[in-house]
């Protein structure tokens, strides 16, 4: 579970990576996960959460309240 955004949702890929002579070999498309603490000003508390950049720029975007309403109502 470490290496997949709690955010969007996006986690590790697997496929081949092609090459001009029609060579396959198997590779990972590993997700950018960092661990972040945002604070919520109206719990007054910290949060960690596995995030992307692409789950930052909608932290970013919507703000850390809507965006953990909207984690809660999928699970």
């Amino acid at each position: 579970m470490s290496k997949v955004c709690e955010v969007t949702g996006k986690k590790v890929m697997f496929g081949n990576n092609v090459s001009f002579s029609i060579n396959k070999t198997k590779r990972r498309f590993d997700v950018n996960v960092s661990k972040k603490k945002f604070y919520i000003p109206e719990e007054d508390r910290w949060v960690t959460l596995n995030v992307s950049s692409r789950g930052l720029k909608i932290i970013n975007k919507k703000g850390i309240s809507a965006v953990l309403k909207e984690i809660n109502s999928k699970k």
